[in-house]
């Protein structure tokens, strides 16, 4: 059963409305569940990090760390929530497609068993153009940040 709470932070949505809200899927859906939703402004992704990820095979085996990459796609994948909660169900499972990211920097690496929150914030939004400023955090800590521009589509 899928969900969406609302609570005094904003809306909290869980993984099952996750999945219905945005395309991607197992190995690649980076967000477990979205809190602190606030529609046409920002949100906070929860991602689990955990040893069974497919990366960590190879990235690296005698010392595993989240790739920056996945950790962008995580800022990404959190905004396309934001979008649809947005917009609303006419744009469920629309494809957001990266334009540009700027201003990444890595600051700390993520681990298995870490708990990445990922706060998203809309900067600006042309048509079907946004752009967002992202930061993750484990901890309360900045490992991650980076500035974004993105185009949503149809599927």
């Amino acid at each position: 059963m899928s969900e969406t709470k609302q609570t005094a932070a904003g809306a909290v949505i869980d993984i099952n409305r996750v999945i219905q809200m945005i395309p991607h899927r197992y190995p690649f859906l980076m967000v477990d569940r979205v809190i602190d939703v606030v529609p046409d402004s920002s949100a906070t992704g929860i991602k689990n990090v955990t040893i069974n990820e497919p990366f960590f095979q190879g990235h690296f085996p005698s010392r595993p760390i989240m790739p920056g990459v996945l950790i962008i796609e995580a800022m990404a994948q959190t905004s396309a929530v934001l979008v649809v909660q947005t917009l609303g169900t006419e744009s469920e499972g629309k494809l957001v497609y990266f334009m540009s990211v700027e201003n990444a920097r890595f600051r700390k690496p993520v681990l298995p068993g870490d708990q990445l929150h990922i706060h998203v914030r809309k900067e600006r939004q042309r048509g079907n153009v946004w752009k967002f400023a992202g930061e993750a955090k484990v901890d309360g800590q900045l490992m991650a940040e980076a500035t974004y521009t993105a185009m949503i589509v149809d599927n």
